[in-house]
């Protein structure tokens, strides 16, 4: 019995045989892998080029099956696998199994051969070779193609969606900067009331997003850090100067200790900077009405933490592991978008450290940068 004709005689079988593979190897139901496309439809396939070589019509043939080398050219086995793989892949499928799935024919083939006595001659193993390599090569890179192309369509939304939170953010401080501007130009409020206010609140809120999303950008866009030498003690003393400016249009204080001026730190000065002003923002905005929020930066062996700890009152259980989440648990109670605490851990991280919260129940949050410490030479 021929190869052809054992195909024919036992196609129904063979479709069982593979569908139990694909049922013994994962909870994937066997219907969806036998689509309009899929093993069914290569097998009829498989036994039309069989039938067109028996009748010596090799041109035919490659028109069914496809050139033997893998070079270029369209033909129906490629046409339908690059269909299976496009559906196998919007079903979820992970590639391994595409490549299984062609598997499972030769497999099915071989042993029911093996079984029911059926020699398989040199040029038909040959032929069922090249359908099965032709198959997948075209199954795999149609999978391929549309998973990137669905990577690229997620990553154009979310890059939409934080363009969107970004210009959002930046009309309304600019909004306020400019009405806070006219008011002031007309003569009927002074800069040192509560528009003088308004426009500086407004003025720091700019100077942050604009930090921040350079920083994100870099980040995300997997420069490396620029390493400098740090002098601790210049930087904390740089960092708080500017804090002082957000200090003076918030209800609370601002605590800094003093900080050995020995220690040093190797690290992207603009990166850095923008993490712990960053960390400033976010306990400015979340500690409670005349408390106070601390900057604290110290050697631990050979290591140098800098913490920025807030009195917001603690965050609701479990709250610490969702902190760096782009949503997030505030200490309210409510959720909303906090995307700097996000971009302050992957710009820590950039430089080697690491950045944790830890929550105090009843007082606040504290965030600690861990980086390892700079021996000056």
């Amino acid at each position: 019995m021929s190869l052809h004709d054992f195909l024919v005689e036992n196609k129904g079988l063979l479709v069982a045989n593979c569908s139990r593979s694909v049922a013994s190897r994962s909870l994937r139901p066997f219907a969806r892998t036998s689509s309009a496309h899929g093993i069914p439809v290569f097998l009829d396939q498989l036994i039309h080029t069989l039938q067109t070589e028996r009748a010596d019509d090799a041109s035919q043939s490659r028109e069914i099956s496809g050139p033997a080398d893998g070079g270029p050219g369209t033909s129906e086995i490629g046409g339908s696998a690059t269909m299976h793989g496009s559906e196998l892949q919007v079903q979820g499928v992970s590639v391994d199994q595409v490549v299984h799935d062609y598997g499972d024919i030769c497999q099915a083939i071989t042993n029911l051969a093996s079984e029911k006595s059926v020699r398989v001659t040199v040029d038909e193993f040959r032929t069922l070779n090249r359908c099965l390599d032709n198959a997948i090569a075209a199954a795999v890179t149609e999978y391929q193609y549309q998973l990137g192309r669905q990577v690229r369509q997620r990553t154009e939304a979310d890059l939409n969606e934080q363009l969107s939170i970004l210009a959002n953010e930046l009309r309304t401080h600019l909004n306020t900067a400019s009405m806070a501007v006219v008011a002031l130009k007309s003569g009927y409020v002074g800069i040192e009331g509560a528009t003088g206010a308004a426009l500086n609140r407004a003025l720091i809120s700019l100077h942050k997003l604009v930090d921040r999303s350079l920083t994100d950008i870099r980040v995300t866009g997997g420069l490396p850090p620029r390493c400098q030498e740090i002098w601790l003690s210049e930087f904390i003393a740089e960092i708080a100067s500017s804090a002082s400016l957000q200090v003076a249009s918030k209800d609370c204080s601002l605590n800094v200790s003093a900080v050995d001026a020995s220690l040093a730190i190797n690290a992207d000065r603009e990166m850095l900077y923008s993490a712990v002003n960053n960390l400033l923002t976010n306990a400015f905005k979340f500690t409670r009405s005349a408390t106070t929020v601390s900057l604290r930066a110290y050697a631990s062996s050979d290591r140098i933490l800098i913490e920025v700890a807030d009195q917001c009152g603690g965050l609701p259980p479990g709250g610490a592991a969702q902190v760096f989440l782009p949503t997030q648990a505030e200490p309210d109670g409510q959720s909303g978008p906090q995307p700097g605490l996000a971009i302050c851990r992957r710009g820590v991280e950039a430089n080697g450290g690491t950045l944790i919260a830890r929550d105090v129940p009843g007082v606040g949050c504290v965030f600690t940068i861990d980086l390892p410490r700079h021996s000056i030479t």
